[in-house]
């Protein structure tokens, strides 16, 4: 099912078509789905390799964003992340940039594959201190590089405000979304955020980080990679169990102005989720709710 209005429409065909065209030597290889987000489509591609499509025309810059970025970080990263093998090209039946990235393998985090969650809390947290810590190399937020959870959140009220509207209609009776609305209220209330900017993955979820041997084994999908505040980058532990969060919490000694900033950024994404994709993405729609309701879990003993 599409997601969004102008979505450009991808099958096993089209896949084949364009590396054909440009990849033709990878065109007879073994193709199957490996999987859809809400901005990317992908299909394994062999044994080693992972074909990876916008599926709107505003999500190419995100794939450009990629190519560019991940070789020049992953010299300077300790953990496993995506290796673009080729840039794809628009063409008249895809138009729009694409790419052919390593296969990696591993499991998504989930209390089927990981270990202990303590442990991979303080591993996740490692990872972003050591992306945090990065030298921008002359990067700066502007353009491809300046997504909105890199800022800060008064620009984003009039539009958060709305889909608490939504979910009082969709899901109001099962989560306490008054309640969630004065959390993210008491984060507008703050100072705005200082300090220097930072390079951020942006969207941190258990989707995007595979498991080995129950242990953190590479982060994936950068196509949310931006430089901004860091307060954003910690929103996704409320998807992670509370000794995840924990641990993540410790590891990074987090003080409580940024936990508060990065709530309310948890906030954001869970109520802009389920008003944006209530009828038509349900998985991500659980995802949400499921994030929402630990923050509500988490704040009564915080």
């Amino acid at each position: 099912m599409a997601l969004h209005e102008n979505e450009i429409p991808v099958d096993e065909t089209l896949v084949r078509s364009l590396l054909q065209a440009q990849r033709p030597e990878w065109a007879g290889l073994p193709l199957s789905p490996a999987g859809a987000g809400t901005d990317n489509t992908m299909y394994r591609l062999g044994h080693d390799l992972l074909v990876r499509l916008p599926r709107t025309a505003g999500s190419g810059q995100s794939v450009r964003k990629e190519q560019q970025w991940l070789p020049r970080l992953a010299a300077r990263l300790s953990c496993v992340i995506p290796e673009p093998v080729h840039a794809g090209t628009p063409t008249d039946a895809f138009p729009v940039a694409w790419s052919v990235l390593r296969w990696i393998d591993g499991d998504e985090a989930g209390p089927d594959t990981v270990g202990d969650w303590a442990t991979f809390g303080a591993d996740l947290a490692a990872v972003v201190r050591e992306l945090h810590r990065v030298d921008l190399m002359g990067a700066a937020r502007a353009d491809g590089l300046s997504w909105y959870r890199g800022g800060s959140l008064e620009p984003c009220d009039q539009w958060i405000a709305g889909c608490f509207d939504d979910c009082r209609t969709t899901v109001g009776s099962e989560l306490d979304i008054d309640f969630l609305e004065q959390l993210w209220r008491a984060a507008l209330a703050l100072p705005e955020p200082s300090g220097p900017h930072v390079w951020l993955h942006g969207d941190l979820k258990p989707t995007n980080l595979l498991v080995r041997e129950g242990g953190l084994h590479a982060v994936i999908d950068f196509g949310g990679l931006s430089i901004g505040f860091p307060d954003a980058e910690h929103s996704t532990v409320w998807d992670l169990p509370s000794q995840a969060r924990q641990a993540y919490w410790d590891t990074l000694d987090l003080d409580d102005v940024t936990w508060t900033r990065a709530r309310a950024w948890a906030i954001a994404v869970g109520v802009s989720g389920i008003s944006y994709y209530w009828d038509t993405f349900p998985a991500f729609v659980a995802e949400c709710r499921a994030r929402l309701r630990a923050i509500l879990a988490d704040a009564a003993t915080r």
